[in-house]
């Protein structure tokens, strides 16, 4: 599959006032986040007629149409946002009919289905309902979609010529996502991601050391002060870069020995950052994460979502007490000159203290 760019007027589809009346026992219901259906976190559909920014209302309606289905479906709110992102890849969420000579091969509708693929029939294909459906179908057989970067995730449905292309639309269409859903996506345990697909990595707002102050300005983060033990998650959906023990001038990389010198806690003047994950995310920004209790859940070259448990708030390495150090990068991979302050990085994300 692969988008149709032809100049071709589309006809005004009154979608979301079909829709809305359609699904109205169904609005208001809420389910889940894990895998599978209705399972972890939660998410509601808080109003069908929303008009995202930047969208006519014809992208806005089939957007409504792939949000309600998949809150019908019980799909997590992460395939809503992957099944947007490909529509508006695909189609530009745009319902698009046979173009004739422009048309790539036999493909209809908001995710360029075919029915010679066995997608259905034009007629079924051309209704955005229908259409919505099927994708979620095929996304929900796809093993760990959930942990899959949206690229990998949509390919698997889709199988596009253009693999890579719908990663360019994830912000956009978790923006687009959050308009139906009260302004923000949910993430993990009551967090809440930002339309830009960002959320908080503990809960809790108490902030001890800042970002490179005058009596310490080799401090490149932030400490958030939590108790031990307290799951560290993902700030935004990424790959794992690195997994490392770091302490008294010492490096160790995976695979790690039983007895670690992190295991225990540290202390002001031992050195490094203990236990700790880095985050590769879209643009080269990279998260870390430093004085976990013990070696991390996650392995390098893993895919994580956002919110997603990384690890648990200790004190290892040159630490005084249970905290987290956060720290944000501009470039891979992270090094002391890319190092900026992740306060108003986060809030630029709109996650606000």
């Amino acid at each position: 599959m692969g988008r149709l760019t032809a100049g071709v007027a589309v006809a005004f589809l009154a979608v979301v006032i079909v829709i809305a009346a359609g699904t109205a026992g169904v609005i208001g219901a809420v389910f889940g986040w894990g895998g599978g259906y209705g399972t972890g976190c939660a998410t509601t559909v808080t109003t069908t007629g929303a008009s995202p920014a930047g969208l006519t209302a014809e992208q806005a309606g089939n957007a409504a149409v792939i949000v309600v289905v998949g809150e019908r479906m019980r799909v997590p709110v992460r395939g809503w946002v992957i099944a947007v992102a490909t529509a508006l890849q695909e189609s530009d969420l745009a319902n698009l009919g046979d173009l004739g000579a422009a048309n790539d091969h036999d493909s209809l509708g908001l995710f360029q289905q075919r029915p010679s693929q066995g997608w259905g029939t034009p007629a079924q294909i051309m209704s955005p309902d229908y259409a919505a459906g099927k994708f979620y179908e095929h996304l929900l057989t796809v093993p760990g979609w959930q942990s899959l970067p949206l690229t990998v995730a949509a390919q698997r449905v889709q199988r596009s010529a253009y693999p890579d292309a719908y990663a360019k639309h994830e912000a956009r269409a978790s923006v687009i996502v959050a308009a139906f859903t009260g302004g923000t996506l949910p993430a993990c345990d009551g967090a809440a991601l930002s339309p830009a697909g960002w959320t908080r990595p503990v809960t809790g707002d108490e902030v001890g050391s800042r970002f490179r102050t005058a009596d310490r300005p080799g401090h490149d983060g932030v400490d958030l002060i939590v108790g031990r033990g307290t799951v560290i998650r993902a700030a935004s959906s990424g790959v794992v870069v690195r997994v490392r023990c770091n302490v008294a001038g010492q490096s160790w990389d995976a695979p790690f020995h039983a007895a670690m010198p992190c295991d225990t806690d540290g202390r002001p003047g031992l050195g490094g950052c203990g236990w700790y994950v880095e985050v590769r995310h879209a643009g080269d920004i990279v998260s870390r994460y430093c004085h976990m209790v013990r070696q991390p859940m996650v392995k390098v070259g893993q895919s994580v979502t956002a919110g997603q448990p990384i690890g648990y708030v200790g004190t290892s390495g040159n630490s005084s007490g249970p905290h987290l150090h956060y720290e944000i990068h501009t470039g891979y991979p992270a090094t002391e000159s890319n190092a900026i302050n992740p306060v108003p990085f986060m809030i630029s994300k709109g996650v606000h203290p």
